[in-house]
């Protein structure tokens, strides 16, 4: 499948930006998730962690959507 541009609001978007602000969306419910069951005062890193927790959810988006 290929990626085509998105019309939003008669603006052409990548599709990687909207995958990535879903992927945001994701990794915010997560870390809140984290946090609520103080999973993050665990890690070494907490914001490093976070980080790779959203690029791990960005690359199973992007994947999913290839298919």
């Amino acid at each position: 499948m290929r990626f085509a541009e998105v019309d939003l609001f008669g603006v052409y978007v990548a599709p990687v930006s909207l995958m990535m602000v879903e992927a945001w969306l994701v990794t915010v419910v997560l870390r809140r998730v984290a946090s609520h069951l103080r999973l993050l005062r665990l890690v070494w890193h907490p914001a490093l962690f976070v980080f790779c927790i959203y690029v791990i959810v960005l690359a199973a988006i992007v994947l999913s959507f290839r298919q």
